[in-house]
C-alpha cells in the first residue's frame, strides 16, 4: 500500500465523527479505514479522502 494513502491527517479525524452515529472514529492503520465502534462500521480511504456514507460503509462483524 502506498505510505500516502495510509496516513490520515489527525487534526481532520479529531473533526470526523460518524454521519450515522455521530460518535468518534479511529483510524485503523491495517485496512486503511475510519472505523466507528458505536455504529460498527467501517468507512473506506480512497486516495486519502474518507469516504463518509454509510452506503459505502463496511458493516464490522464480531
Amino acid at each position: 500500500m502506498d505510505e500516502k494513502l495510509s496516513k490520515v491527517d489527525p487534526k481532520l479525524l479529531d473533526l470526523l465523527v460518524c454521519p450515522l452515529s455521530k460518535g468518534r472514529l479511529s483510524f485503523n492503520r491495517e485496512t486503511n479505514e475510519l472505523i466507528s465502534e458505536r455504529a460498527r462500521l467501517a468507512y473506506p480511504i480512497r486516495d486519502g479522502i474518507p469516504i463518509m456514507l454509510v452506503s459505502e460503509a463496511r458493516k464490522i462483524e464480531d
